[in-house]
């Protein structure tokens, strides 16, 4: 006898699993380009165009376009992918655990300075 799936939910946490692998599917495709340098170069060049190429959805373009770490993982980005589309912008994770957590980078900078003591 098979048994239903329950999805956990953890308050204020995105959880990326099958469901939300599936439909951020086309947008980590296209991150997962952006290891390419040709194809950072295109992005940068016509970014619109690269979006459709890569068949994105409207939540996923409208996220891209905001640059916004927590719209792109509502959209099904996963956090390793996003970071090679961050890397065009010169962010790096830390930018993005600010952006994850509310904060500025130099108060992300340092609380992670402060859990390391």
């Amino acid at each position: 006898m098979a048994t239903a799936k329950v999805r956990r939910v953890i308050p204020g946490t995105p959880l990326f699993d099958g469901e939300a692998a599936r439909k951020g599917y086309a947008l980590n495709k296209m991150c997962y380009s952006f290891n390419l340098a040709d194809n950072r170069a295109e992005f940068v060049r016509d970014e619109a165009a690269y979006c459709r190429k890569y068949g994105l959805d409207p939540q996923q373009r409208a996220a891209v376009e905001k640059r916004n770490v927590l719209d792109l993982i509502a959209a099904g980005g996963n956090a390793y992918y996003l970071a090679k589309f961050a890397g065009i912008f010169g962010l790096d994770m830390q930018d993005i655990g600010a952006q994850q957590t509310g904060m500025s980078k130099e108060a992300f900078q340092a609380r992670l300075i402060e859990a390391g003591k």
